[in-house]
């Protein structure tokens, strides 16, 4: 387990600042709210309400972006590739754009070949969401809400959702996804983060990164990547994170069909059956070189791994960078992808009445160079 450095958690309490980021071609304007605590300073847009920045301290206490992004509005417009966002309002794939709810099936724009992700061609990412409440004090928070009429992007029911950033003193990050619907429909929300722990800016890429991800099955896929329906175990595999393991040990083990078809990792992995009532941890990641490692927990029973594997050098970041294949990596909690056509993977039903709920913590720490677990 690594050892937490004590320097990088003052006590002081936190703050939360609002202020103008960028004008839409329409006139709108998109806010950015910084939240300040424990050492951790992140940055938050309306645009998608996506996480823009993330300061974090390494084993010395030097505070260092670790997530990918643009230093404008312009770079989210032209190539969003979702940096950050708040993904829905269906996260991850559904198989040729369709599902069916009561009887009567849907039909979503198919943004992804032959299929739809994360929720179409102008899913919640690229909305503008509307500050609800901002926070200060012992865990500073802001709270966006996003109302989705009923037919957008083909799915049925007004569907009412609302996403906070909150920081705590040890070391916290976490987001909270909530909606409710006027009528029977599917959601699956998630952020969609990519995270370099040596630095967004550091030119490195994450492929000495350590990963843990404590399942022991995970879903295959076909050459669209959508899942096949087996639920397949690791053992054997190079899906087999249970121990730490760099993620460069097997992401080019060409012999695996399901790293060729990905391009490397681009999968779901069955952390639980069903969402649970408490958080559990998905995923541990550590970056030996700067002794930074993130904890992800959630409630949802998936975790999507992304190794950023389409990543292609034409976007250029914050720090002036074009990001590569595997400069980054993403760990999406959800519920499986393609669930509403698979009543195996169980169910992301929403009735009237129900509260959806997904809290994701990203939890912070820094250790001795080469602590793993």
């Amino acid at each position: 387990m690594a050892l937490t450095c004590a320097c990088a958690l003052p006590a002081a309490a936190g703050e939360a600042k609002r202020a103008p980021f960028g004008t839409l071609p329409d006139g709108r304007v998109v806010e950015e709210v910084t939240l300040s605590r424990g050492g951790l300073t992140a940055r938050i847009l309306t645009w998608g309400a996506l996480l823009r920045s993330l300061d974090v301290p390494d084993r010395a206490g030097k505070a260092t972006d670790v997530v990918l992004g643009y230093k404008d509005l312009a770079g989210y417009m032209k190539a969003p590739n979702y940096f950050g966002v708040s993904v829905g309002r269906y996260a991850n794939r559904i198989r040729a754009g369709r599902f069916s709810l009561d009887g009567k099936e849907y039909t979503l724009a198919r943004n992804d070949g032959p299929n739809a992700l994360h929720g179409g061609r102008e899913g919640f990412d690229k909305r503008l969401w509307t500050v609800t409440e901002v926070k200060d004090g012992a865990a500073p928070s802001v709270t966006l809400r996003y109302v989705s009429d009923d037919g957008e992007e083909g799915y049925p029911g007004t569907l009412t959702a609302s996403v906070t950033y909150a920081l705590d003193s040890d070391g916290t990050l976490t987001v909270e996804y909530r909606a409710t619907t006027d009528k029977p429909t599917i959601v699956n929300l998630t952020n969609h983060s990519f995270f370099n722990l040596a630095g967004e800016d550091s030119g490195r890429m994450i492929l000495d990164h350590v990963l843990t991800i404590p399942a022991e099955r995970y879903t295959p896929v076909d050459e669209t990547l959508i899942p096949t329906g087996e639920i397949a175990p690791v053992a054997g595999t190079p899906f087999d994170f249970r121990k730490a393991t760099p993620i460069g040990a097997r992401i080019r083990e060409g012999r695996d069909p399901q790293i060729l078809r990905g391009r490397g990792y681009d999968h779901n992995f069955v952390v639980t059956n069903a969402p649970t009532a408490d958080a559990h941890l998905v995923a541990r990641v550590e970056d030996p070189a700067s002794g930074r490692v993130m904890e992800v927990a959630s409630n949802q029973p998936g975790v999507q791994f992304y190794a950023g594997n389409f990543l292609d050098a034409t976007a250029v970041g914050k720090s002036g960078l074009s990001y590569r294949q595997s400069d980054a990596l993403a760990l999406e909690p959800q519920v499986f992808p393609d669930t509403p056509n698979r009543p195996s993977f169980g169910t992301a039903r929403l009735d009237p009445g129900a509260t959806y709920r997904n809290v994701i913590t990203y939890r912070f720490s820094a250790g001795r160079s080469g602590a793993t677990k």
